[in-house]
């Protein structure tokens, strides 16, 4: 986590030291990364650095948790956008993940940060680092849902079905960069997928999930 006095910088300075990192940890793995480069990207002392973060691993994994909240923001604003259709949002919101880290901009920095996945990357990936947030996103995310659709007699069931929903999503992006797969060869694998899990969630059968554009 960021020290107090990352907090205490302007926006626009805490802005330039996380895209410096970006650039650096897409140059290079989280261990082969150097924090002279990104110093010397943001333009501020080594020494103001260590007054930031502890180390690279430090901001490293905060860059993963800004990125994670954002990706949640995405999904809950798709979701409302979907008319609450649980499915249908996660579809869309993973055919645009699929472009969005395939484009060069994003490519180097997720095929990274997926290649070198562990436990503590991949919970970062999934969770939101700020609780508080975290809380209120969740609770905005459940509430956007159209449960008449889903087979599930409470709220203990839908936030089951929601955490298998973003662990095959997880998944398939992580095979995205660890295969050979094309973008249209992974996202049909997703929707094959989806729909088998849909057979057994939704209260009626629904056409098929259509997710070619």
């Amino acid at each position: 986590m960021p020290k107090p006095t990352f907090f205490r910088l302007p926006k626009e300075k805490q802005d330039t030291l996380i895209q410096a990192a970006k650039k650096e940890f897409s140059r290079a793995p989280l261990h082969e990364s150097s924090i002279a480069n990104i110093v010397k990207e943001a333009c501020i002392p080594r020494g103001s650095f260590y007054q930031y973060f502890e180390d690279k691993e430090d901001l490293f994994y905060y860059l993963l948790r800004l990125l994670s909240r954002k990706s949640k923001e995405q999904f809950i604003s798709t979701l409302q956008k979907k008319g609450g259709d649980l499915f249908a949002a996660f579809t869309e919101v993973f055919q645009f993940a699929i472009q969005d880290i395939r484009n060069q901009e994003n490519a180097n920095f997720f095929k990274n940060a997926f290649s070198n996945m562990n436990y503590k990357t991949e919970n970062t990936l999934a969770e939101n680092f700020f609780e508080e947030d975290l809380k209120k996103q969740d609770l905005a995310l459940l509430r956007s849902v159209n449960t008449k659709k889903l087979n599930i007699t409470d709220e203990r069931e839908l936030q089951d079905i929601v955490t298998i929903l973003e662990a095959v999503t997880f998944h398939n992006l992580v095979q995205a960069f660890a295969s050979e797969l094309t973008a249209e060869e992974v996202i049909d694998h997703y929707l094959a997928q989806m729909e088998l899990l849909k057979k057994g969630l939704y209260r009626e059968p629904s056409p098929a999930i259509s997710g070619k554009k």
